[in-house]
């Protein structure tokens, strides 16, 4: 979930406000700028609130003399909607009738679906600037890389076969993107056998998963293993194309 970091000072006249935007999870959400009057900062603060949590809202909000554009505060609470908290890292800026809002997004649907919402939120007096960008998030990076693929090994064995290292070679290649980043590498299974069998050989199979892209230059730090064995399938046991989708290696981003 995206929040908002400090904001810079946005222009006196005309009415301008400003609400930008970091990556943590729990950071403030900081509105900054000049409005009419108290009900048009009131009426602000509070469908910001109501988005983000009372808590999470600073107020540097002032009330001054300023030009205001007909309906202004009518169009400027349209802009504050559910689409904003897919922003990370970015500002939305409204100085009269012009709108500009920067940030990053996960991928060009968000993109395209918060700058429609903007332009449908407003008049054709208005001009937006739309900046947002496309970023991925590190443990998108991973899933693309994955592609639903299955890392194979040997029947009943912890070792790797030939389409198995080459799905490896890619996800070594993903991994070396996420500096300073923490995976862990989780090894599952079918229900085929006991299950204290099959946590041994899902433990021993991201074990050797970490131990070949080690090999291929990722830090060791970097890479946590852990066996689920049988306990989280993701498709039917009872048939043999549920059993090998279950039958797979996980990667998740833990830090």
């Amino acid at each position: 979930m995206a929040a908002w970091l400090a904001a810079g000072a946005a222009h006196a006249d005309p009415q301008a406000a400003a609400v930008t935007q970091g990556g943590t999870a729990e950071a403030p959400v900081v509105v900054s700028g000049m409005v009419a009057d108290e009900a048009s900062k009131a009426a602000l603060l509070e469908r910001l609130r109501a988005l983000y949590g009372a808590g999470r809202v600073v107020d540097q909000l002032s009330v001054g003399a300023v030009s205001t554009p007909a309906n202004w505060n009518v169009y400027l609470g349209r802009l504050i909607g559910p689409n904003l908290r897919l922003v990370k890292g970015g500002q939305l800026k409204v100085e009269g009738n012009n709108v500009s809002l920067r940030g990053d997004v996960a991928d060009e649907a968000q993109r395209q679906r918060i700058a429609a919402e903007i332009a449908a939120s407003l008049n054709p007096t208005y001009t937006v600037n739309n900046g947002l960008r496309v970023v991925q998030s590190q443990q998108a990076v991973l899933d693309t890389a994955l592609a639903d693929r299955i890392i194979e090994f040997e029947s009943g064995k912890a070792a790797l076969t030939p389409a198995g290292t080459e799905v490896l070679d890619q996800m070594t290649a993903a991994l070396r993107k996420l500096k300073g980043v923490r995976v862990e590498v989780i090894g599952h299974t079918d229900n085929a056998g006991s299950r204290a069998g099959n946590l041994s050989l899902s433990q021993a199979r991201a074990e050797a998963v970490k131990t070949y892209v080690v090999g291929q230059g990722i830090a060791p730090d970097s890479i946590a293993v852990s066996g689920e064995g049988p306990d989280r399938p993701v498709a039917d046991n009872r048939t043999p194309e549920g059993k090998a989708r279950n039958r797979r290696i996980e990667f998740k981003v833990i830090q």
